[in-house]
């Protein structure tokens, strides 16, 4: 079920996605070599909680914690870990749910430890590129298959990245996945027609080997690129309305003048 918010709804998602914003603008400082992916997790449950959120992840079908902490060839949803340290040159993704009042949202970053190679700046400034290359296609009248396209265009074949399928965008709100789908492959011209109202995620993962992944079965929850290649994300939620796609956690509101 897809189900269409109001103005009220939309600006409380708006208030909770600024917790999330402020807590990744905040990792900014902590994130260097030698800190812990669990001083990571530690710090964001704090600040979400400090900020009167509760972090949304914790107890969703059995995950223990805050945030999910993936470095490297780690694609998504890796446990935050004591005895991992960051070195210099890795990259790591932080990815959270706050709930604020019963308003959800859902944000996911990826940041250089220290000096990263040039081959990983690219990945990285790809990556997010792909991510508001499909924002600008969540336009009323779109439909979804027009921001997968979009994202896949620029990531495989401008660049030659692997562009992950098998973990998707979704619909957000009153719960922390809903419908619809938000791939980022696709056709153009296909799928759910977009309307206004709308919430969705938009988070596209991509690598710098090939498109496949394997999901651990040692903990069901880690991901990591099939190839062992490095893997990069970035995530926003995103309101569909007549002026134009409305970015819900934005954390820079002069790059996201345009979609606030």
């Amino acid at each position: 079920m897809i189900t269409i918010k109001s103005q009220r709804e939309i600006e409380g998602m708006k208030k909770s996605g600024a917790i999330i914003a402020g807590m990744h603008q905040a990792l900014r400082n902590l994130i260097q070599p030698g800190i812990s992916t669990w001083e990571i997790e530690k710090f964001s449950r704090q600040y979400i909680e400090n900020h009167g959120g509760r972090a949304a992840q914790i107890g969703f079908e059995g995950f223990e914690y805050a945030t999910t902490v993936s470095v490297n060839d780690e694609v998504a949803h890796a446990f935050p870990r004591k005895h991992l340290y960051l070195k210099e040159g890795d990259i790591v993704k932080v990815d959270t749910v706050v709930d604020l009042d019963g308003y959800y949202s859902d944000s996911a970053w990826t940041y250089a430890v220290g000096k990263v190679s040039d081959e990983v700046k690219k990945l990285m400034a790809v990556t997010k590129k792909a991510l508001y290359i499909g924002i600008d296609q969540a336009q009323v009248g779109n439909r979804v298959g027009d921001i997968g396209a979009a994202i896949d265009q620029y990531v495989t074949k401008e660049n030659g990245y692997g562009n992950v399928r098998e973990y998707v965008g979704h619909g957000i709100q009153p719960t922390m996945h809903e419908e619809p789908a938000i791939p980022h492959y696709g056709i153009a011209g296909h799928g759910l027609r977009l309307k206004p109202g709308m919430t969705i995620t938009i988070e596209p993962m991509v690598n710098l080997g090939g498109w496949k992944v394997n999901t651990s079965k040692e903990d069901g929850w880690t991901v990591t690129t099939a190839d062992g290649s490095w893997s990069a994300q970035y995530e926003h939620v995103v309101a569909i309305t007549n002026d134009g796609p409305k970015i819900l956690t934005s954390q820079d509101s002069e790059y996201d003048a345009k979609y606030l």
